[in-house]
């Protein structure tokens, strides 16, 4: 259980940098802070997702309570203003707040009344709950609550524009077609709260106000002992609306059951297991992942690099095999599609496929389910042929040495791939360091399988070429670990990366020496992960903020990758070097940012303030597997 208490939660700054997340399943969630204050377009109590979490839509975005005891009025809500007013300030009353098996509670302690609010939602169902309880009281307390409505784009604001369309219906009402929220004695009414303002939009470079409809209210009556209930759903309705209490109770039955399932044995264990399970959704072709939260959603690379960490670790080994079995299906001229979160699917990555292949070894290890393998075969053969023959954007291996080179020019095709402009921030055109690490380690994986299945196959021979040269062309003189890129347009890249890392990590990597791992420790590493590139390499930034052109500039030249941790564990273990307190920082972190979950990547200068996504699915996947490899 994560919780804070009055010093955390009546201090704005503090209790809004905190955020907390549910999700249902298909890539919809509810976000927001810990101090209520709804710091990002994308908070919200009902954020509805278009299947894999492509596109979504904000619907209820708060619902603000009033307390009144006799003549005491206790307004609980926290609101910022495009003046910079801060009105009301409900969070002065806020006496503790918990993340209890993934359900977050508040509790408001008004003197004589203490009132606590919990939020789940349902899996499977773009639903959500609020409940709220009177704990304690000297005698029946009257909650008013107001629901601050809009349909919009996660992604944009909505301004007043005449009154939206607000249909009555029983126990509540349907707003624009688009969703229902049911509770106690509705009253109709309406009006615009014009600008609210979203503090960390401002910060980011991007507007930061939009206008919110105030659709009436609910009223209760609640006693001591208690509760007030409201629910909101997605539009086609269909059956009663459930019971918001018994979303809660399923969510936490949920996450203890998800828990046991995966063996986890201590509280940051389960709570990384709660975390993983947000990630992963359903689609109507098969189980997915979310990259992160809150505004990714599927990309083929995060999913392949996630999917050990995210479904083997968790157990979770039958959606395992059905993504594999999705993805197999989707293979084209050797390709993995990449992500339709740009509005088509697109073929644009040089290591998605490569991470495929890896994804299968692991499995099979796992499993032993060679019947699976089987059935990958052709999609895994033709990966390889393809990339050893050429498909897209120059990915081919050179018939001179057998390395994987790749590269177009205006393209970002590895992992770094921020463009500015239209142009590649980090220019990595050549024979990357971890995208031949992969191909090595998919050849290897390929050959080593093939040969269990009994199909004939040259990839074993094709892994030792590709190795040897390796080794040849990539260790950098004087023990300084390996270059990052060679044979690029410009020569061999020197630049201090963690992309070698790879290199020692993977299961066939093709160098198992200690001096890539200590150069990357001494340069990189940093408590909640690695920087993706050394102070004092031309063109380092250690701040990752700013308007969108100031943070793509700096999000591979510097920043922080929690998600490299894993790597790192695994290189360590693979050539005994220390591991002595690797993840302490990311246990703590886990109540510092995005609550319970580690977020996408922090700053490259101390302190390492957390920045991206809150919720990012590699970054969880690959601490959960990097604490299976350190015990």
């Amino acid at each position: 259980m994560i919780a804070f208490g009055r010093q955390v939660c009546g201090d704005l700054g503090a209790a809004s940098a905190r955020e907390w997340l549910v999700t249902d399943g298909l890539g919809g969630y509810a976000m927001g802070t810990v101090s209520g204050l709804r710091t990002r377009r994308y908070h919200g109590l009902l954020v509805i997702a278009a299947p894999g979490g492509g596109s979504r839509r904000l619907g209820l975005a708060a619902l603000n309570p009033v307390v009144r005891v006799g003549e005491r009025v206790f307004r609980l809500a926290t609101d910022e203003w495009a003046g910079g007013t801060v009105d009301p300030a409900g969070h002065v009353h806020l006496a503790q707040f918990e993340l209890d098996n993934g359900v977050p509670s508040w509790r408001w302690d008004l003197g004589d009344v203490v009132l606590q609010r919990e939020i789940a939602m349902a899996h499977g169902r773009p639903v959500v709950g609020v409940v709220f309880r009177v704990l304690r009281a000297p005698r029946p307390v009257t909650l008013e609550l107001t629901p601050l409505c809009t349909w919009r784009d996660a992604h944009g604001e909505r301004t007043a524009f005449g009154e939206p369309e607000v249909t009555p219906v029983a126990g509540g009402f349907e707003f624009e077609h688009a969703y229902r929220v049911a509770g106690p004695d509705w009253r109709p009414g309406g009006d615009w709260y014009r600008g609210v303002y979203a503090r960390e939009e401002a910060a980011r470079g991007l507007n930061p106000t939009e206008d919110l409809w105030a659709a009436g209210h609910f009223t209760a009556e609640v006693a001591p002992g208690g509760k007030a209930e409201v629910v909101a759903a997605a539009l086609p309705f269909d059956g009663a609306l459930p019971s918001a209490a018994g979303l809660v109770t399923q969510a936490r039955k949920r996450a203890r059951r998800l828990a046991r399932q995966a063996g986890a044995s201590d509280a940051v264990g389960r709570q990384l297991v709660i975390a993983a399970d947000q990630f992963v959704v359903d689609t109507p072709t098969g189980p997915s992942a979310v990259a992160g939260y809150p505004w990714f959603g599927e990309w083929s690379r995060d999913l392949m690099t996630s999917f050990e960490g995210l479904l083997l670790s968790t157990g979770r080994t039958d959606e395992a095999r059905e993504v594999l079995l999705r993805a197999g299906a989707t293979v084209s001229e050797g390709m993995l599609a990449n992500t339709a979160d740009t509005g088509s699917l697109e073929y644009n990555t040089a290591d998605a496929a490569l991470w495929f292949l890896h994804a299968i070894g692991r499995y099979a290890e796992a499993t032993g389910d060679v019947d699976t393998v089987a059935t990958l075969a052709g999609p895994m053969d033709e990966i390889l042929t393809r990339h050893r023959d050429g498909t897209r954007y120059g990915i081919a291996a050179d018939p001179a040495d057998g390395l994987l080179t790749q590269g177009k020019p205006g393209f970002a095709l590895t992992w770094m791939d921020a463009r500015v402009g239209g142009q590649p921030v980090a220019e990595r055109q050549g024979k990357a360091v971890e995208i031949n690490a992969l191909w090595i380690n998919g050849l290897a994986v390929t050959a080593g399988l093939f040969e269990r299945i009994r199909r004939r196959n040259d990839w074993s021979a094709a892994a030792e070429r590709a190795t040897a040269s390796f080794r040849r062309r990539f260790v950098r003189p004087g023990g300084a670990g390996l270059y990052d890129v060679v044979d690029g347009p410009g020569g061999d890249d020197p630049a201090m990366r963690p992309n070698q890392l790879l290199a020692v990590s993977l299961p066939h990597g093709p160098v198992a020496d200690p001096e890539p791992v200590e150069a990357c420790r001494a340069a990189l590493l940093t408590s909640v992960g690695l920087r993706s590139l050394a102070p004092g390499e031309p063109g380092y930034r250690g701040s990752h903020r700013g308007d969108p052109a100031a943070r793509d500039h700096a999000y591979h030249q510097g920043t922080v990758w929690p998600w490299l941790i894993g790597p790192f564990a695994d290189a360590c273990v693979r050539v005994g070097a220390d591991t002595a307190g690797l993840l302490d920082g990311l246990e703590l972190h886990l109540a510092e940012w995005g609550l319970g979950s580690v977020s996408e990547t922090a700053d490259g200068d101390a302190p390492h303030a957390g920045t991206g996504c809150p919720f990012q699915a590699w970054s969880v996947a690959e601490m959960l597997r990097a604490r299976r490899a350190l015990r």
